[in-house]
């Protein structure tokens, strides 16, 4: 069953809001150039965070609460650099992990109820302007991701997936990606219905190391309102934040939130603790 048109339309209006908000200034940031950045990198770890690190609980919106649509979600995500700059045209060799478990911690025994693993391998570059200045960070990856069950209950599809982020304005990142799916048929012939062929996600710093927004849109290979809306407001209650440590509201509204019941329909409000990533903030400007 396909969401609400209305939910999508409600949510196009507040992207378009948001960037008559964002873009209305003038930028101010100043960009890295190629030295600037590969002196940054030559100090980073080999080993970093990549996607959000979270643990946040919720209710649903769209349907009676109890403690059967209650539940808790929970992601754990790293990065693992092979090299850096030894590849043809300046590129990197990278490994990322990303686990994302649904947890009915309000039921009892506490089962989980999905659990979707997603690693892959990665070539990254680095793309600068005429003048040497930081433009946007690039990827191309062969992605799996899966459930890790058998029989009816297995989900599983594989893709090459190309994704570009960069800075739209100061204190905001778009970040653009598009894939290539293969041998996903099997255990869910119609999934690209629901994920289609890529995302746009923004993200906007409203407050530095204090308060970010960030949404994510996916939208499915139909004509139909099937697809997801993911929006995160992230708050840092810490007078110091070495440690990219928020908390988290998320709203999601959609399918394919998990691989287990991707036709469902969902509209999850949760709150929690984060790690967030800081994968990108060199677009961010000194």
């Amino acid at each position: 069953m396909a969401y609400s048109t209305k939910t999508y339309k409600v949510s196009a209006t507040l992207i378009c809001l948001l960037g008559v908000i964002f873009f209305s200034k003038n930028c101010e940031a100043q960009t890295y150039t190629k030295q600037e950045l590969k002196d940054s990198l030559a100090k980073m770890p080999y080993f970093s965070i990549h996607k959000d690190n979270y643990f946040i609980s919720g209710v649903p919106t769209n349907k009676p609460i109890n403690r059967s649509t209650a539940d808790a979600k929970y992601q754990i995500s790293f990065k693992q650099i092979l090299t850096r700059s030894k590849l043809p045209w300046e590129t990197y060799l990278f490994l990322t992990y990303t686990q994302k478990a649904f947890w009915d911690i309000y039921r009892e025994s506490f089962p989980f109820n999905d659990i979707n693993f997603n690693p892959s391998i990665a070539v990254g570059k680095i793309f600068y302007d005429k003048e040497n200045k930081l433009k946007g960070i690039g990827a191309l990856s062969f992605e799996h991701e899966s459930n890790g069950r058998d029989s009816i209950f297995s989900r599983t599809w594989n893709r090459i997936s190309l994704e570009y982020t960069t800075s739209l304005h100061k204190n905001t990142i778009g970040s653009f990606k598009v894939w290539a799916p293969f041998a996903y048929k099997k255990g869910n012939p119609d999934l690209l219905e629901y994920v289609g062929l890529g995302e746009v996600k923004v993200s906007h710093t409203l407050k530095p190391d204090k308060w970010i927004f960030d949404i994510r849109l996916r939208k499915g290979l139909n004509f139909e309102a099937k697809g997801s809306v993911r929006s995160r407001i992230y708050f840092n209650p810490f007078k110091n934040n070495v440690s990219n440590q928020y908390i988290m509201l998320e709203w999601f509204v959609g399918q394919a939130e998990g691989l287990l019941n991707y036709q469902q329909s969902r509209s999850m409000i949760r709150i929690g603790y984060v790690i967030r990533t800081d994968e990108f903030k060199w677009l961010r400007g000194k």
